[in-house]
């Protein structure tokens, strides 16, 4: 009985195992599947793959030029000579600090000054917003890099806007270390455009009704900027700060074009050096290996964000 049982089982589960295949085939999931197979395509080739194979080339000595395949594993010996013997390596790592904790709140200052100013009801606030947006389009890319060090240059406009107001100066702001990175630093602060628009967009989501309380009780502006505007823009300054500092950490265009990392390595940020590593001297392995610490570092540094945003940061759907 339990044999006849059996038998008249296993084609209902044969059944229902087929209509489950077929209903995960149909054609309303093919179609899904279809039109998700490009970005999955992309993500499997162009990001899933080097991120698993420049770990791998991180324990092995990796030379382009020599091509795949005839790389040779040394182990932890990549990790261990950029803590020993590059010299260069712990100035990268200076200058990549300095650079984000100090352009990065600036940044963002700037940027919360900007968007309270064209939070104000204007004709003209679009064409402001506009106009201060410009620079973070293109403040990355090669031609303003290029134009940024027309301007600092020892014949460049800034020295010539000095000397017109009787300010005798042909300093070369981009090839003495002491003020090389500070150049830079500023070109990172006028890079405000994206960190202003959200912040605007920020502000436009405080109630109104906020403000007119506070008013009525006899808050000035001050009162209200720190008691109102900043608790509710938290969860903002929150968002920008790890965007922004992720890019900070990751700078290379400005050094690279500016400075070439000079002058006495007082502009070698990290990626640049990661970058002169792996195609100029051909340690595509050592290059590999710094991108590891340098993820490890961007992954520290926003955990202690994350986890410090408890005690500042404050959403008003929990209350707190």
């Amino acid at each position: 009985m339990r044999n006849a049982n059996a038998a008249v089982k296993q084609p209902k589960n044969q059944l229902t195992r087929r209509s489950g295949w077929s209903s995960f085939i149909n054609s309303e999931n093919a179609a899904g599947y279809i039109f998700l197979a490009p970005w999955l395509i992309g993500f499997l080739v162009f990001t899933a793959y080097p991120i698993f194979a420049s770990l791998y080339y991180s324990f092995t000595n990796l030379n382009p030029l020599k091509g795949l395949g005839k790389e040779t594993f040394v182990g932890f010996q990549n990790y261990i000579n950029m803590f020993t013997t590059d010299s260069v390596y712990y100035t990268a790592l200076r200058v990549t600090f300095v650079y984000a904790l100090v352009s990065v709140p600036l940044r963002l200052i700037f940027a919360l000054l900007v968007a309270m100013l064209l939070n104000r009801k204007s004709k003209a606030s679009g064409v402001y917003r506009t106009i201060y947006y410009l620079p973070s389009i293109v403040g990355g890319s090669v031609a303003v890099a290029v134009m940024w060090r027309s301007l600092w240059i020892q014949e460049g406009t800034i020295n010539a806007v000095l000397q017109s107001i009787g300010i005798q100066c042909d300093w070369g702001w981009l090839t003495q270390p002491s003020t090389a990175l500070m150049c830079l630093i500023i070109l990172a602060v006028w890079q405000f455009g994206s960190s202003m628009l959200i912040f605007l967009a920020g502000l436009k989501n405080i109630p109104a009704e906020y403000y007119e309380a506070a008013t009525v009780d006899g808050a000035g502006p001050f009162r209200k900027f720190f008691s109102i505007t900043i608790p509710m823009l938290t969860p903002v300054i929150f968002f920008n700060l790890i965007n922004q500092l992720i890019l900070g950490f990751t700078a290379f265009t400005q050094a690279y074009i500016t400075t070439r990392g000079g002058p006495m390595n007082e502009t070698m940020f990290y990626a640049l050096h990661l970058y002169r590593q792996g195609f100029e001297y051909n340690k595509m392995g050592y290059a590999s290996a710094m991108a590891w610490i340098l993820l490890i570092i961007v992954a520290i540094m926003t955990a202690i964000i994350f986890k410090s945003s408890n005690s500042w940061v404050y959403y008003e759907s929990k209350g707190e």
